[in-house]
């Protein structure tokens, strides 16, 4: 009897185990997931709970609901990581031997890693959504704000779901002139990018919405610290931003126990190939969706793509056969715009996001590079989708109609 050993069960570990189960035999194989607590948490939902359309029954339910039968669910801290040794071990002191290690411990807000992010302004003066608490606290202090300097702000990339700092700066726009108060907010958008996303095509069509929005952009700043007293954000060459209300997206780093062992890089993720995710230094280990280092962005359509190569070349590797499959680096999302519009981007290691029908490409009935309803219809379905759908392993039912890559994927460092 083989081990498989799964570090999260979050929207990675679970479709992969949902995925893997059906195809390793019981008999052979047994899999153990392991988490901190039995809550899984929608994240894409976090970006609506400030404005209330979802709160906290929308995006929790118990992960042991999620996971197939013949899956053990663990429940604890994870200590350390022995890669040498095939060895995990829970901070209780509980020792679990593996032949076979699937890292998907995610990556997660570190607030602590800039100067004055943290302190008295944290949740009054200074917020964030990238976790439940911080959503439902900014929620209740824009229920509050009345007008004046409302700045979102990225600190360093990568980061989860990287358009939705930009999300939220539409839905505050829709927001306040909702409310009445659009003229009384003036809006920023500060990222260390020299634009207003990572590819080009993309980048220059948000800067073309933010612009008609009324949202200005402040470009290339790398924070170096937070002066909480004067309200401000200063950056590494001495430039500031002041705000009366910060939400920033603090540097986002994976867990502590991958630094400790060697396996991930300064930010903590695990370097991987990024066609196979396989670790660049044991080939009995994987790394899947925010747990690695593939240089895709760190979003759940990235882990449902990538799982499509990933899950055929596990079992090759299970059965010691080279693996043949490769992750494109595909990914694709709805841009929340406000309004009840969305835009969806599509695009992976080598494609630009590009206009056209998706995924039918005569009919639709997405749009690429287009603000539509449909898209936000597509947005808002997710949901539905991934509580029903892709956490049991399921797809969606829809054809790929995405541009595809004409570069073939590197398949660096696979093992036989």
């Amino acid at each position: 009897m083989k081990n498989l050993l799964v570090l999260g069960a979050g929207t990675a570990g679970t479709m992969a185990v949902a995925k893997l189960r059906p195809r390793l035999p019981a008999s052979d194989w047994r899999i153990t997931v392991v988490d901190r607590d039995d809550e899984h948490h929608y994240q894409p939902g976090y970006l609506f709970v400030p404005f209330g359309v979802y709160d906290r029954a929308d995006v929790v339910r118990p992960r042991s609901r999620y996971l197939p039968e013949g899956v053990d669910l663990v429940l604890g801290e994870i200590a350390a990581i022995d890669p040498e040794g095939c060895a995990v071990t829970l901070a209780d002191g509980t020792a679990l031997a593996y032949d076979e290690l699937i890292v998907a411990t995610g990556t997660s807000p570190r607030p602590d890693q800039t100067p004055g992010m943290l302190g008295d302004a944290w949740r009054r003066s200074v917020h964030e959504f990238y976790t439940l608490a911080g959503a439902e606290a900014l929620r209740d202090a824009l229920a509050g704000f009345a007008g004046g300097r409302l700045v979102a702000h990225v600190s360093e990339l990568p980061v989860k779901c990287p358009v939705a700092p930009l999300e939220f700066l539409f839905l505050a726009d829709a927001h306040f002139r909702d409310r009445g108060i659009r003229e009384r907010v003036e809006l920023v958008f500060v990222t260390p990018l020299d634009g207003a996303f990572t590819t080009p095509v993309a980048a220059e069509r948000l800067a073309g919405l933010l612009e008609a929005r009324g949202i200005a952009v402040e470009t290339d700043f790398v924070v170096e610290r937070i002066d909480a007293d004067g309200r401000a954000l200063v950056s590494y060459d001495e430039r500031t931003v002041p705000f009366d209300l910060l939400v920033t997206v603090p540097v986002n780093m994976g867990a502590d126990a991958i630094a400790a062992c060697g396996l991930g890089d300064e930010l903590q993720h695990v370097a991987v190939d990024p066609g196979t995710l396989q670790s660049r230094r044991f080939p009995n280990v994987f790394a899947l969706g925010d747990a690695n280092d593939a240089p895709t962005s760190k979003a759940g359509s990235a882990v449902h793509l990538a799982l499509e190569s990933f899950v055929e070349n596990f079992v090759q590797h299970a059965r010691g056969l080279p693996m043949t499959h490769a992750y494109d680096g595909r990914v694709n999302c709805f841009v929340e715009t406000g309004g009840g519009k969305a835009l969806l981007l599509d695009f992976d290691y080598a494609t630009q996001p590009s206009p056209g029908r998706y995924p039918l490409s005569a009919v639709g009935p997405f749009s690429g590079l287009e603000e539509t309803t449909m898209n936000h219809v597509g947005k808002m379905m997710f949901k539905w989708a991934y509580w029903h759908l892709l956490l049991r392993g399921r797809d969606l039912p829809l054809p790929s109609g995405a541009p595809r890559s004409d570069v073939e994927p590197r398949l660096e460092g696979a093992a036989s």
